[in-house]
């Protein structure tokens, strides 16, 4: 039986996820990958909004909620009242969040190496076709397409 575009995505995720997610393990590190973007942004910048780092990681406000609330469990990041807008939290990396730059940033350039060496496998880069992907549902969103298609079947 044929796999379904969500099926098949979810289990591309898995398999991607998964092998990086054992990597941060091997190195003893308790970190998931779906931090990156985030702790990338904060070793940047010192602070930043809730929002500042939904729009730079990519995400909807309320998923880098959630994100920074699991980073904030693990001890990665502080979140604090900012002190210009007291309804704004100012995320910063906490002093367990620094210590694991250095290995995670090994992990990042490992990762990046064998990303590069899938798309030198595939006909098409994996990375391009995510971002042509990604482009033509900003342009059109799946839902407006779904709705469209049950149209059609009417």
């Amino acid at each position: 039986m044929k796999r379904t575009l969500g099926t098949t995505l979810r289990h591309l995720i898995e398999l991607l996820d998964g092998s990086v997610e054992q990597v941060y393990r091997d190195f003893g590190l308790d970190y998931k990958p779906r931090f990156t973007p985030i702790m990338r942004m904060l070793a940047k910048n010192e602070l930043a909004s809730v929002s500042e780092l939904a729009k730079e990681a990519g995400i909807t406000q309320p998923a880098a909620t959630q994100t920074l609330q699991a980073m904030a469990k693990k001890g990665l990041v502080t979140i604090s009242v900012s002190k210009k807008d007291s309804r704004q939290k100012q995320i910063s990396l906490s002093i367990e969040g620094k210590s694991m730059m250095t290995q995670l940033e090994k992990c990042w350039r490992a990762t990046a190496i064998a990303a590069e060496t899938l798309d030198n496998e595939l006909q098409i880069p994996l990375s391009v076709i995510a971002e042509q992907a990604i482009g033509a549902l900003e342009k059109q969103s799946f839902l407006t397409r779904i709705k469209q298609a049950h149209q059609q079947l009417k």
